[in-house]
């Protein structure tokens, strides 16, 4: 049966696959130019891989995960460590660990590493945010330097990710057609509709607008070889940006001698940045949840809304991977 997918990114690429290799005819849409949505990279004028919208670091512990992106991809193997700058310029692991805890005392761990960067992040105080949220950056004495110590796979696909997109919709089934939004009545001509566009956009915001953060990227280049010692820097202080990446760090991402290229990422909420989004908040009280399950029990009976925006969650590579898997199997069950 035809069906139609709006958003080019990883979970509508993954999802398109696995129903295109079962038959189906599957037109996707994006009003984008691209494809792979934020994991979209590219080879700046320098000869250095830039993610377009922020560092994706591809990290998992799940064995159908990994057996699948390696069917489309050979990776480099890569360990995330990260640190933090103290405000005397001391460079820190992150999580915090014995090492950092060397360097800060544990009753300040929480002004420092974690109320400048929520308020900065999220835009409220530390304490109207999501206990959950937090926990994604624990707080262990014993931990090792490694941003994922539980994930086995950890790396970057060769050739960037966008050409793992091309490679997912290699399919003679998949049509894709750029710089086209959805419109309604669009979907009358498939059987069905899996849609990745913001839920509340879809009902043009009758019930109000679900709040996103979004990021300003700043990227620059200078013409030095290297800056930086570790490939993603936090700051701890109460300025507006809360990391800088340096793309030559990560494995596979340039080796120019004479340039290098950075990116300060600078939180802000989705109307002071074109209301692109990219994390929905996810309040103490559950507000915002309540409202998203009110456009959810809207939707029309031949459509499903997927997606980070669609599903109103934060999804990391691997788990939009997992998800679009396994809602292919319901289809075709």
């Amino acid at each position: 049966m035809p069906i139609l997918i709006v958003g080019a990114g990883l979970y509508g690429t993954v999802l398109a696959r696995a129903l295109a290799d079962k038959g189906h005819r599957i037109h996707i849409i994006d009003q984008r130019n691209h494809i792979a949505g934020n994991c979209f990279d590219e080879i700046n004028a320098h000869g250095i891989r830039v993610h377009r919208y922020g560092p994706h670091i591809f990290h998992t512990a799940n064995g159908l995960v990994i057996d699948y992106v390696k069917r489309f991809a050979d990776w480099h193997d890569y360990r995330h460590r990260v640190r933090a700058q103290l405000s005397d310029g001391t460079l820190v692991p992150l999580p915090v660990n014995r090492e950092t805890l060397r360097h800060v005392p544990q009753e300040r761990v929480i002004d420092i590493f974690f109320r400048p960067y929520t308020r900065k992040m999220w835009g409220v105080p530390l304490e109207e945010i999501d206990p959950s949220i937090l926990a994604r950056v624990p707080i262990d004495p014993d931990a090792p330097d490694d941003y994922f110590p539980k994930d086995p796979f950890v790396g970057f696909p060769i050739g960037g990710y966008t050409a793992f997109v091309e490679e997912i919709l290699r399919h003679n089934k998949i049509s894709v057609a750029l710089e086209t939004s959805y419109r309604h009545g669009m979907e009358e001509r498939f059987d069905y509709c899996f849609n990745a566009m913001p839920i509340d956009a879809f009902f043009d915001f009758d019930l109000g607008r679900l709040p996103y953060r979004s990021i300003k990227f700043h990227t620059i280049d200078l013409p030095v070889s290297r800056l930086l010692t570790h490939p993603v820097i936090n700051f701890t202080d109460d300025g507006p940006m809360t990391r800088v990446t340096e793309w030559k760090n990560f494995p596979g991402h340039g080796n120019t001698a004479s340039w290098t290229s950075l990116t300060f990422e600078e939180p802000c909420a989705d109307h002071e940045n074109g209301f692109e989004r990219y994390y929905p908040v996810k309040d103490r009280d559950g507000e915002n949840r309540a409202l998203y399950k009110r456009y959810h029990e809207r939707v029309p009976a031949r459509m499903r809304f997927i997606g980070r925006t669609g599903l109103y969650a934060y999804l990391d590579m691997h788990q939009a991977i997992s998800s679009a898997l396994a809602l292919a199997d319901d289809v075709l069950s």
